[in-house]
C-alpha cells in the first residue's frame, strides 16, 4: 500500500494544499473557497490515482510530512513569493493520467519562471502542430498546478482564457504577475 497524506499550506495567492503518495506529489490544489474545499478535492485526487488515502495531516503536522514534501511546499511559497524556481526536480505521481496529458505535462514543466508559450506552442513542441485544444484540455485536468505551469500557457496572442483553478484567469494573471512573466495592472485611483 503506498504512503499517502495532505495537508495545506500559506502562499502569496492565498492557502493551498498538497497531497502525496510514496512516488511523489498526487495533486497540488490553488486556494479554494474553503480549507474543506480544499481537502475534498486533494481527497478525489488521491482517490482518481488508487491510492489508499493515509491519515490526513493537517498544519500542526509538520512533523509527519515527508522531508521531500516539506522541501517541496516551501519551494512553492517561494516561487509564489516571487523567488524564482521552475521545481523541474519536485517528483510528481502522474500514475493516473493518459499518456498524451503527461508528455503536455512535462512540456509546461520545461517553461522556465516569467516565460510563457501558447497552447499551440505546446502543440507544436510535442510534434503535434492543430493540437492546441487538445493541450489545453489536458491542461484543464493538472493534477499538480505550480509544479506542471499551467498558468504559464497562454491562448494565441498571450490572450487569457479557460483556467480552470479556483479564482479562474484572475489566479492565472496574479501568479503571472508574481513570476514577472507580465506587468502587473495599473494602479488606480481608489
Amino acid at each position: 500500500m503506498a504512503e499517502t497524506g495532505m495537508t495545506l499550506f500559506d502562499t502569496a495567492v492565498g492557502r493551498c494544499g498538497v497531497a502525496w503518495s510514496d512516488a511523489g506529489l498526487v495533486a497540488v490544489a490553488l486556494p479554494a473557497a474553503s480549507d474543506a474545499a480544499t481537502r475534498a478535492l486533494l481527497r478525489r485526487y488521491l482517490a482518481t490515482r488508487a491510492h489508499a488515502t493515509g491519515p490526513e495531516i493537517t498544519d500542526g503536522g509538520d512533523d509527519s510530512r515527508p522531508a521531500e514534501v516539506a522541501v517541496a511546499i516551501a519551494r512553492m511559497v517561494e516561487l509564489l513569493d516571487g523567488v524564482p524556481d521552475d521545481l523541474a526536480d519536485v517528483r510528481v505521481d502522474l500514475s493516473g493520467a493518459p499518456e498524451f496529458h503527461r508528455r503536455v505535462y512535462e512540456v509546461t514543466r520545461s517553461i522556465p519562471p516569467g516565460g510563457t508559450l501558447t497552447y499551440g506552442e505546446v502543440a507544436a513542441r510535442l510534434g503535434m502542430p492543430g493540437a492546441a485544444q487538445a493541450v489545453g484540455q489536458a491542461l484543464g485536468r493538472n493534477p499538480v498546478p505550480i509544479v506542471v505551469p499551467c498558468h504559464r500557457v497562454l491562448a494565441a496572442g498571450g490572450a487569457m482564457h479557460g483556467f480552470s483553478a479556483p479564482g479562474g484567469i484572475e489566479t492565472k494573471r496574479r501568479m503571472l504577475v508574481i513570476e514577472g512573466a507580465i506587468a502587473p495592472p495599473p494602479p488606480t485611483l481608489f
